[in-house]
């Protein structure tokens, strides 16, 4: 065999191709084209497709020639044959590794995670570092190397993100962590991440010069994903994974990062289960997790969601190690309102094992209250101008010393180019939206407007616990009532306790199907009940449903405190929802307990409609406090009640309000308040907005648009108007209207006469 072809140079082998007679002349232009063909860049040094093309002609040439027997066509696509399987063969070995550039700065950048950033992400940490970013970095060089949990808020803005997505490169690629997970909000924030990683890994060279053993194959893909099932190194495969969720990377003999993986998932996506089959037959599981801004501004606002969220977190996400594993993880998050998901994890009293890190954008504001306000006013004018910073900024040169005095920023680099200093940057997002400055970027955000009344929240309505059972009755109390909400999923229902006077008390509450778990909409809602009720359509499903819930309740036998049986005196069942209106009138009429169960109909009285109380009577009707039931009349043949849904809301509100203890208070069963913090939810879903008009002055509630489920506060309203049925009377409220007739004059009588 002549001299390896692949220390030739294409001059000289050419001339080694045309040593031997084969009816072909091989030139430069048409080893240039053949290298064009395999995909390779001119001067990029990768010659082996072509060399290895080049050595299968010699070693053709040296064989002896086929006996005259043979068939000459056979022998030309045998040749063809032959010739595309080398090419092929060459075109997926991506041959011998670079060597290492730098192996001190390699060997330097191992164990410490700042250097690594700083040498090989120059163009991304191109600003001097805060201390706030220091202490970060060291803690997450100790949560990847050592183990343990690190969760850290910090302005927006200030690179967190990026720091972690490093982090994961560093883990990998040094062989610290073998399996790192990357979980965001969702499953398309997350994606989004792996994205930026495997950017740097493709396309930073100097990744590249230090590790070729990992960046040299995955840059050999050119781009090209369907490269990796294929791709071989000295004539291996190497297992490379590129795809949109997970990144393997290469499986190279001595490499630390060999087979090590980065995926990715949603928090509320699939995450249980979590493994790699790895090309030696090893399972691997997650050992790493990174969990950027796990929440989004709807979730934020929504209790039950940050409660589900936080317990995928306890359970899921850090169980992904397995058993007898314990998993390191990284959360980089902002805190969006008070009480949220990020609130409650970087609380060292609530979760101490995530170790949380809080810091702002600016510690100390400055003292000179009066020439920021003048900074204020020139700056708005300016803006209305058109004219930008350029007045407010001069100002700002103007008197410096003064308005920083007393100022303390994290991160005295950050500020724009028409800006001067970080405490001016500051200042102007502060003055730009102040709510959105203390929740973005000093990670304590403002309370929520709750409009001109103060309503209960969702913690305060959940932490009015009785301490008494489930489904204990008062000794207090007179009457049970109780209330269905019916919904295409679910049936909700609330069971009230009352004495006379309007105290109450939720003894239960609840969903059927029951869906065990403390968290759920009607949305996600498993199992429906359609599924309960196997083989009904809908109208079946909702009647067999209530079928078996008022069987479960309307037959039972409450004890009260000092032993007597109580039984739930009247059960309303919302026959609002257009589609169930039928089926809800049907089953009342026909059920065990017709005369218990009643349908009825919420209505919106808002300001500028005629109130109940001014309805006019009519034979047969039956008249309450704001709700009434109409004479029979049309094909359903059954009685209902309907009521004013502002009014029973405001009333049910002002009941929550009142301290324990006193007379006219509502209260919930049991003493854990974390347990109720769905129905919390359920009763903060809508807000009130006081309206006037037609003389009077009145509540009207709308829904809250990042809520979607109140049905629970629809229940507990019902119970209140079946209370009210039942002759169960606020104090105050049973005062019947004085009628005010004309009085008559004596030139009146005599007239009449």
């Amino acid at each position: 065999m002549p001299t390896d072809p692949r220390r030739l140079r294409p001059s000289e082998l050419c001339r080694l191709l045309n040593s031997t007679p084969l009816g072909e002349v091989i030139n430069e232009r048409q080893l240039y084209r053949h290298r064009t063909r395999a995909g390779m860049r001119l001067g990029d040094g990768r010659y082996v497709d072509l060399l290895r093309y080049a050595a299968w002609l010699i070693e053709q040439r040296h064989r002896p020639r086929p006996a005259a027997a043979e068939d000459p066509y056979e022998a030309i696509k045998e040749r063809a044959r032959a010739r595309n399987a080398a090419l092929s063969l060459a075109g997926r070995d991506i041959g011998q590794l670079p060597e290492v550039v730098d192996p001190r700065r390699k060997e330097q950048a191992t164990t410490d995670f700042r250097f690594f950033c700083e040498s090989y992400f120059s163009q991304t940490f191109h600003l001097t570092w805060s201390p706030d970013h220091l202490k970060v970095i060291a803690k997450i060089e100790k949560a990847v190397i050592e183990g343990g949990l690190f969760a850290m808020a910090m302005p927006r803005g200030s690179g967190k993100t990026t720091v972690c997505e490093c982090a994961c490169i560093w883990a990998v690629l040094n062989g610290h962590r073998e399996f790192v997970c990357l979980i965001g909000s969702d499953e398309g924030h997350a994606m989004d991440m792996l994205e930026s990683i495997k950017t740097e890994l493709d396309g930073n060279d100097l990744l590249l010069e230090d590790f070729p053993e990992v960046i040299y194959p995955i840059q050999c893909l050119d781009g090209i994903a369907n490269r990796a099932s294929g791709q071989l190194y000295q004539g291996q495969r190497t297992h490379i994974g590129w795809t949109a969720r997970e990144v393997v990377l290469p499986t190279i003999p001595d490499s630390k990062a060999s087979g090590a993986i980065i995926k990715v998932a949603g928090i509320t996506g699939r995450i249980r289960g979590m493994k790699h089959k790895r090309a030696d037959g090893q399972t691997v599981r997650p050992s790493l997790v990174v969990l950027d801004d796990p929440q989004t501004d709807e979730s934020a606002r929504s209790l039950s969601q940050c409660a589900t969220r936080e317990s995928i977190l306890a359970g899921a996400v850090l169980g992904l190690a397995g058993p007898g594993r314990k998993i390191s993880g990284i959360m980089p998050c902002t805190v969006i309102r008070p009480g949220d998901m990020a609130d409650r994890i970087l609380d060292r009293d609530k979760h101490p094992q995530w170790q949380g890190e809080r810091t702002k954008m600016i510690y100390a504001f400055p003292a000179n209250e009066k020439l920021w306000d003048r900074y204020a006013e020139i700056r708005a004018e300016s803006l209305r101008a058109e004219r930008g910073l350029a007045d407010a900024t001069e100002f700002y040169r103007q008197h410096q010393v003064e308005m920083d005095e007393g100022a303390s920023v994290a991160w005295a680099e950050r500020f724009n180019h028409d800006e001067l200093s970080a405490i001016q940057h500051a200042m102007n997002l502060k003055l730009q939206d102040e709510r959105a400055f203390w929740a973005e970027y000093q990670n304590e955000p403002l309370p929520e407007d709750t409009g001109e009344q103060e309503d209960l929240s969702a913690d305060q309505i959940a932490g009015k616990v009785n301490r008494l059972g489930r489904g204990e009755v008062p000794i207090g109390c007179n009457h049970l009532t109780m209330f269905v909400d019916v919904q295409q999923t679910l049936l909700f229902y609330v069971v009230a306790a009352w004495e006379d006077d309007f105290t109450g008390y939720i003894i239960t509450y609840g969903a059927h199907p029951d869906q065990n778990r403390a968290h759920f909409t009607a949305r996600d809602a498993q199992p429906t009940l359609a599924t309960a009720a196997s083989g009904a359509g809908l109208e079946g499903s909702i009647y067999a449903g209530l079928d078996t819930l008022t069987q479960k309740y309307l037959a039972r036998e409450f004890r009260r405190d000092d032993g007597a049986a109580m039984r739930i005196e009247r059960c309303l069942v919302d026959a609002n929802w257009g589609l169930s209106t039928d089926v809800v009138y049907q089953f009342c009429r026909q059920s065990a307990h017709s005369s218990i169960l009643m349908p009825s109909h919420g209505r919106f009285v808002g300001a500028s409609s005629i109130p109940f109380s001014e309805y006019k009577r009519k034979v047969g009707d039956r008249v309450g406090h704001n709700w009434r039931v109409p004479n029979v009349h049309g094909r359903r043949q059954i009685r209902h009640v309907v009521y004013d849904t502002n009014y029973w809301k405001s009333f049910i509100y002002a009941r929550l309000a009142v301290p324990m203890g006193d007379r006219g208070c509502l209260s919930l069963f049991g003493d854990t308040p974390a347990l109720h913090r769905l129905f919390g939810e359920h009763l903060t879903a809508e807000y009130r907005v006081m309206t006037e008009g037609r003389g009077r002055t009145v509540d009207e509630w709308k829904m809250r648009p990042e809520r979607s489920d109140n049905h629970w506060f629809d229940c507990l309203v019902g119970c209140a108007v079946a209370a009210s049925m039942q002759g169960v009377v606020l104090p105050g409220t049973d005062v019947k209207p004085v009628i005010q007739r004309p009085r008559l004059k004596l030139s009146d009588l005599q007239r009449r006469r």
